[in-house]
């Protein structure tokens, strides 16, 4: 059985590992001052959150539509895939599996659309485990989107809570008590839920949260470190982890300036990482 598979762009994939697997990867829509532009087109991230603090109108998203997805569906069994998987961003902060389902029912019983309860590269790694095991079938393809979900750890330190408040995606009381002590607030998603899991007074403080984090469950099948143009922040991050714990540290490490989709809820100078646990 030949299985094709298609994202969206908020999984944050390095091109490299896009072509290697053959991965069909679909824009989201990012709206700025009053622009429509396809996801990784028209604006460079570094550009968008250079601009991103000074903007009067904040920046807004949108999920691609059923059209834009039933494109790679089509294109995809048309070129002899038996079947599709469809994975997407937690449904919890996204519409855009929910627009994936409407259009896998043009093809029936030939896509199969999944919620990885993540994303950025939380979403990014089931993705890349679903392409390594697509030549082994639909169920092998499944399960190994099932066993990186069980093992990961999506955590970031946001430079402020304020980004986040403005996209509802965190209880405004939360939001409003991070503005007011000035604080570094951290965060982990978990099954689509954004839960906040610390707060600190400086970014040095964040780091060494961060670090920490990392370093307390044991070693890494997988990790990328995850950043919102603070990648002198990201590097260091490495180089700490590197000194400390150099034997579990994955051969491969993925850098990731996130897609400006994603920081317009997460503003400039964050840190993260998605990690995947042996």
């Amino acid at each position: 059985m030949k299985i094709g598979i298609v994202t969206d762009s908020t999984s944050d994939l390095p091109a490299y590992l896009i072509e290697e697997h053959n991965i069909q990867v679909v824009p989201t829509i990012l709206v700025l001052e009053g622009i429509e532009y396809a996801d990784g087109t028209g604006i460079s991230r570094e550009d968008f959150y250079t601009r991103m603090p000074a903007l009067r109108t904040p920046p807004t998203t949108a999920a691609p539509s059923i059209g834009d997805l039933a494109t790679p569906y089509e294109a995809l069994l048309t070129q002899g895939c038996d079947h599709i998987i469809s994975i997407h961003s937690a449904s919890q902060l996204t519409t855009i599996v929910n627009v994936a389902r409407q259009a896998a029912e043009e093809f029936p019983n030939k896509v199969t659309c999944v919620d990885s309860g993540s994303l950025s590269m939380g979403l990014g790694f089931q993705v890349l485990a679903a392409a390594e095991e697509a030549e082994l079938g639909l169920k092998s393809a499944l399960d190994a989107i099932a066993s990186t979900r069980k093992r990961l750890q999506v955590t970031a330190a946001l430079d402020t809570m304020e980004y986040l408040r403005r996209s509802g995606r965190i209880p405004a009381t939360v939001a409003a008590l991070g503005g007011m002590l000035s604080i570094k607030p951290i965060v982990e998603l978990i099954d689509g839920v954004v839960k906040p899991v610390g707060a600190v007074r400086t970014t040095r403080q964040a780091d060494e949260r961060m670090l920490n984090f990392l370093l307390k469950e044991g070693g890494l099948q997988r990790l990328c470190i995850m950043h919102t143009n603070a990648e002198h922040r990201a590097r260091k991050l490495l180089n700490e982890m590197m000194s400390r714990v150099p034997l579990s540290v994955p051969r491969e490490i993925i850098f990731v300036n996130a897609t400006a989709v994603i920081g317009t809820h997460l503003g400039p100078n964050g840190l993260g990482f998605a990690a995947v646990r042996k």
